[in-house]
């Protein structure tokens, strides 16, 4: 299995929002999201699913590539909506319960010092746990604290989970770092 913190800069970014579903709607979509996907093939789904929830052995056919797209396009939806206030549609809603009514994945203790994994792991597990994850952000008070990056060239979601609640970017190292270097070249110019 392919950890995060293996994954280039420009790709592990991605996967930093705080929520597991979050990291999903970052796989790709439909529209505006359309620029980030990286889900093609059913191999995709199983690898792309792995990493974000840190669990080894799932495989992926074709129905499960017609599932993850409905979902995906759900989470990604009410997250945007409730980054600007606004409400979940009804429809979404639907399809995020829908999702979460297939058994999750069953955490399992390993071998002492092994650590734990995950029992028979499926994609309809992993893609359940997902939408679990997401009724949980998206019911409770960090829905409030859902955002978009303040990047006008990014858009990736977050959960802006520190103490003043100011969080503005995806990551720090990536349109955080940007940002502060765009600003003092522009101070810089103007004291020129």
């Amino acid at each position: 299995m392919q950890r995060r913190e293996d994954l280039p800069l420009s790709v592990r970014v991605r996967f930093l929002t705080g929520r597991v579903s979050l990291d999903f709607t970052h796989t790709g979509g439909e529209g505006e999201s359309a620029r980030w996907e990286i889900v093609h093939t059913p191999g995709d789904l199983a690898h792309w699913l792995g990493v974000i929830l840190s669990v080894d052995g799932l495989s992926a056919g074709p129905a499960d590539m017609e599932a993850m797209r409905p979902l995906r396009t759900a989470i990604t939806n009410a997250a945007r909506s409730l980054a600007v206030g606004g409400a979940v549609r009804v429809d979404d809603i639907a399809t995020i319960n829908a999702a979460a009514a297939v058994p999750p994945l069953v955490p399992q203790l390993g071998a002492v010092g092994a650590g734990a994994g995950f029992a028979a792991p499926t994609t309809a597990a992993a893609l359940s746990t997902i939408a679990r994850d997401a009724i949980d952000l998206f019911g409770g008070p960090l829905a409030e604290r859902i955002r978009v990056c303040a990047s006008e060239t990014c858009g990736l979601l977050l959960v802006d989970t520190s103490r003043p609640g100011k969080r503005r970017w995806c990551s720090m190292q990536r349109c955080g770092n940007l940002a502060k270097v765009r600003g003092h070249r522009e101070r810089s110019a103007l004291s020129s």
